[in-house]
């Protein structure tokens, strides 16, 4: 929070509690609805929070209401006479009003219902029928299209009727007598036209949709590949049924980079602040990775046991012990540094299966060099620094160190590939990045580790 915030912030709490109302609406006015939202979320109780959202200006209530956490918008509803929430829903776009629905029990979404108007209920109910991941989820149908016989005089007309209740005036699109739509224009196209020329010859027919299932995740990529400000979407005969617009697509792309995060760290995805979490709820997401892991994990003990009695034999062979813990760790950052990387260019479009190939070469490459490098200074530390408290012949430093190199360059191969098969396979990369190739990892080390010990040794 910036300093000049934290001021304003103060002036509300004193004018709020020395009841100057009309000072505080002034301060409002100014104000942009996220920061009027935090204020009342961080700064006053339940009670208070209800008060402070009556004296809010008409035109700024709705676009707070957006801006608070479900957990507040469902007690401020509940607080609400019908007439208020009948003037806080009909003033907000129906692509937010969709949003707060989905978060709302069953009795609150039906009190929302009821006070909407029929036009309005209609549209929510279509928009709520689309799955939750899908572009139809995500899309207004608050948007302005002409027909490409307009002239650019007229369009301004319209846009100056309607617009005042549009997402978005700045894009809008022409479609034909069946809404087929067949072109977009910007408000920059029509200012920069003589008043008598048509939407027809000033348009864009090179107009990039999306369909109303399309994954969300590839609509948000659309925006950060074209920069757009908003994307029509079509139903399947090509008809225009609403839009997307950018602010969705950023909240759309921080969900899914907190769910990939999540998922890499071994945790069930799940989109609720950490402090509103409870401990059930941070239990239940963390628990199932953790026995998958524990039972995983298995594998390098029985690997371990199976070796034990032929390094036992060795000469030497009980130090070789010391030096699993390290080998495992390594190859486990090498792979995951790979994974990581090669996820996040998935999920940009900027890798397909197809360059699975590519990907290999460059990841191979690079890991001949990382592990040389590795095993290089894990061999001089083996011998001038590990030597000085546990005697280390030269011949276990070597082994050490060669199968660093070789799981480093295993770590890198593995963690580049099954990001890719799993993309392939329709699963998650970020479910089989980080669990499933740890224990992958740590099976192959053990086994190169163990095999290449008792052929040297």
């Amino acid at each position: 929070m910036t300093e000049e915030l934290e001021i304003t912030f103060e002036k509300l709490s004193f004018c709020f509690e020395t009841r100057k109302f009309a000072d505080l609406r002034i301060l409002l006015l100014d104000m942009e609805p996220f920061d009027i939202a935090s204020f009342m979320e961080n700064n006053l109780d339940e009670k208070e929070q209800i008060m402070f959202f009556r004296l809010l200006p008409k035109e700024l209530a709705s676009d707070v209401f957006v801006e608070f956490d479900s957990d507040t918008q469902e007690r401020l509803i509940k607080a609400f006479t019908d007439k208020e929430l009948k003037a806080v829903v009909d003033d907000m776009f129906l692509d937010d009003t969709v949003d707060i629905i989905e978060e709302m029990p069953a009795n609150v979404v039906k009190r929302i219902l009821k006070n909407s108007d029929p036009e309005n209920r209609k549209q929510i109910n279509e928009l709520l029928e689309y799955p939750d991941d899908s572009a139809g989820s995500l899309m207004t149908t608050e948007y302005i299209s002409f027909a490409a016989s307009t002239t650019v005089e007229a369009a301004f007309d319209k846009i100056k009727k309607i617009g005042i209740n549009k997402e978005t005036i700045y894009t809008c699109y022409v479609t034909d007598r069946k809404k087929k739509l067949i072109g977009v224009v910007t408000v920059k196209d029509m200012l920069l036209a003589e008043k008598n020329e048509l939407i027809a010859h000033i348009m864009d027919t090179n107009v990039i949709t999306v369909e109303t299932l399309d994954d969300r995740e590839n609509v948000a990529l659309k925006f950060t590949n074209y920069g757009f400000l908003a994307l029509p979407v079509i139903d399947k005969e090509g008809c225009l049924v609403g839009i997307v617009t950018v602010d969705d697509a950023v909240e759309v792309i921080q969900e899914e980079a907190t769910e990939d995060i999540q998922m890499m760290a071994g945790v069930i995805a799940d989109e609720t602040p950490y402090l509103k979490q409870s401990i059930w709820n941070i239990w239940k997401s963390r628990v199932p990775w953790l026995l998958l892991l524990m039972i995983s994990a298995t594998f390098t003990s029985m690997i371990l046991s199976n070796y034990e009695t032929s390094l036992a034999a060795i000469t030497g062979g009980a130090v070789l012990y010391a030096f699993v813990p390290m080998l495992m760790g390594t190859a486990g950052n090498a792979g995951n540094q790979t994974s990581v990387t090669v996820i996040r260019a998935v999920a940009l479009g900027d890798v397909k299966f197809k360059d699975i190939f590519k990907v290999i070469l460059k990841e191979l490459l690079a890991a001949l060099l990382l592990g040389l490098t590795v095993s290089v200074v894990c061999f001089l530390k083996l011998m001038f620094i590990d030597n000085l408290y546990n005697e280390i012949s030269v011949r276990v430093a070597l082994i050490v160190s060669s199968v660093m190199w070789l799981s480093i360059v295993m770590a890198k191969l593995v963690g580049c590939i099954l990001p890719l098969i799993a993309k392939k396979c329709k699963l998650d990369p970020a479910v089989v990045a980080s669990p499933f190739m740890t224990t992958i990892v740590d099976v192959l080390s053990l086994i190169i580790y163990c095999s290449v010990a008792i052929a040297v040794l």
